[in-house]
């Protein structure tokens, strides 16, 4: 009896801790969640990877996505729920040099015609990034909604706000996926080629 007992208890404990290990995963010492819940829809990672820049890790960078695919160019065209998180792992990142940054990132993803057309919606997002002072261990979530066609921003789970734009939403998730990313390598990482 002590033995069956044994057995269940090691089944039971070995389960839970599959279950406990398939929800998160650990990146460059950051916890990354295995799934966001938006709007009653549940987007997966399709990839992850580490955003360096001359030796300096910066940020630990997911993208999730409610359909899997390792094709860059489809999920810069759907019209579906997807998400990008960053949490941020350097003291070197702070609010404006990141919202500097994904600006920079988006001209390089879109040309210089095309960011001048998104002048607006590039100045909306650094405000909504540059609100409050980003230090290390703070998480964005940057979450496309199709119904309203705006992509909300979160910081440590909070709303920050919105910005409506289907061509934005483009630019911007074309920052690590566009034909002209800012990392290759990590564009191949958030595909789930080298993960």
């Amino acid at each position: 009896m002590k033995k069956i007992l044994l057995v269940l208890a090691f089944i039971f404990s070995s389960q839970f801790s599959t279950v406990s290990a398939q929800t998160k995963l650990e990146v460059g010492g950051v916890t990354v969640p295995r799934t966001i819940d938006f709007k009653g829809k549940t987007l997966t990672l399709n990839g992850v990877g580490e955003r360096s820049k001359m030796f300096t890790e910066l940020y630990v960078q997911a993208l999730y996505l409610s359909q899997l695919t390792q094709d860059a160019n489809l999920i810069l065209e759907s019209d579906i729920e997807m998400a990008i998180r960053i949490q941020i792992t350097s003291s070197l990142v702070t609010s404006k040099k990141l919202s500097k940054a994904l600006a920079k990132g988006m001209e390089k993803s879109v040309g210089e015609v095309g960011i001048l057309k998104l002048t607006k919606e590039v100045q909306e997002l650094e405000n909504l990034i540059g609100r409050e002072i980003t230090k290390a261990g703070d998480s964005f979530n940057l979450i496309y909604n199709p119904l309203d066609r705006s992509l909300w921003i979160y910081k440590n789970d909070k709303y920050e706000g919105k910005i409506e734009s289907f061509e934005f939403k483009k630019a911007f998730f074309g920052i690590w996926l566009s034909e002209n990313p800012v990392d290759k390598d990590l564009k191949d990482e958030l595909l789930g080629k080298n993960n």
